[in-house]
């Protein structure tokens, strides 16, 4: 059974964009409900996702394991899987670890761009690392089932938590910077450490990220993912899109800016063009999958490659991710 799924997106979300999403055959999306919201805020959006749950149940439900990617696929749906592109919805608190998970969150960075209580972010002139707090929220995420994302971390920091953590991280929406030297793309010793130790990269869209910006053709991108698998191997890839459909400019300074500071960061790309820059022409939405799958065939991906890619790989590391560390451990075990 061949899947598709989508590591990273923070569209606009509406029926409109729902709908695209069936369209475009999508079994479940990871998606962006945290930037710099607290825990009280956190809890607001997810009563916000689950009125668009109670509205549009035959588009979209509410993924919790990795067995509702089978569930959306056989059903004709799409699983909403719950993350955070930064830990402020646990402020300084690790028992919210616990709490997020029951509600549904399945991914956490430790920081993004900036110094985070756990971790350093790219921004940063300093990477000093996992901080004390840091180690010991990678271990409660660790043992609730909770993704370790490192996609906006600085690089001695993210090889600290895959060294650190005792189950596989990933970087959900991030590019070799090998190939593009944006600053939040990641160097081939991150990129090999996550190969080595079962972890994923979902390789990303936002033409910030992309050699060319906007004019990156798909032959391009799907080169980049080819000498990336040559290398490495094809078992951690996937797509992350980072796709923020129909959002508008203002968001990008929520995104950059969010409480921290009293002037505007505009982040990556010039600061004459501070909001959303143009996608790709060969990908608009949810409904130009397909242009990657036939771009990675053309690549020279065999039909088992471009699976695992587009979702296999994805589906096989929720399955190992999402459950409690003694479940996975008894499951191991009985399977042994």
């Amino acid at each position: 059974m061949s899947y598709l799924i989508d590591g990273l997106q923070y569209s606009n979300w509406s029926e409109e964009v729902f709908r695209q999403i069936r369209a475009g055959g999508v079994d479940a999306v990871h998606v962006t409900l945290v930037y710099h919201e607290n825990f009280r805020e956190t809890v607001a959006n997810i009563e916000r996702w689950n009125r668009w749950f109670e509205s549009w149940p035959e588009l979209i439900f509410q993924g919790f394991g990795a067995e509702d990617i089978a569930k959306a696929h056989a059903t004709g749906r799409t699983a909403i899987f719950f993350g955070a592109q930064n830990p402020s919805c646990i402020e300084d608190d690790i028992g919210l670890v616990e709490v997020l998970h029951r509600l549904g969150l399945r991914f956490m960075q430790l920081t993004y761009n900036n110094q985070s209580l756990l971790a350093t972010g790219c921004y940063e002139a300093h990477d000093t690392g996992l901080t004390r707090m840091g180690r010991e929220v990678v271990a409660e995420m660790n043992r609730v089932g909770m993704v370790v994302d490192m996609s906006h971390s600085g690089e001695r920091s993210t090889l600290a938590a895959v060294e650190h953590s005792s189950r596989p991280i990933a970087i959900t929406h991030a590019n070799p910077a090998a190939w593009h030297p944006a600053r939040r793309n990641k160097s081939d010793v991150v990129i090999g450490a996550l190969a080595q130790t079962g972890g994923m990269l979902g390789f990303s869209l936002y033409p910030h990220h992309l050699k060319g910006g906007s004019d990156c053709t798909v032959e391009d991108f799907c080169t980049m993912i080819a000498r990336t698998a040559e290398r490495f191997g094809t078992h951690f890839l996937g797509i992350g899109t980072d796709l923020c459909l129909n959002q508008p400019d203002s968001v990008v300074e929520w995104m950059r800016t969010g409480r921290w500071t009293k002037t505007v960061d505009y982040g990556e790309g010039s600061k004459d063009a501070p909001g959303f820059p143009a996608m790709p022409g060969w990908f608009h939405d949810n409904r130009d999958f397909g242009n990657i799958a036939r771009g990675l065939r053309a690549a020279g991906f065999t039909a088992p490659e471009v699976d695992g890619i587009m979702g296999g790989n994805w589906a096989r590391f929720c399955a190992a991710s999402f459950g409690a560390a003694d479940r996975q451990d008894k499951a191991k075990r009985a399977a042994e």
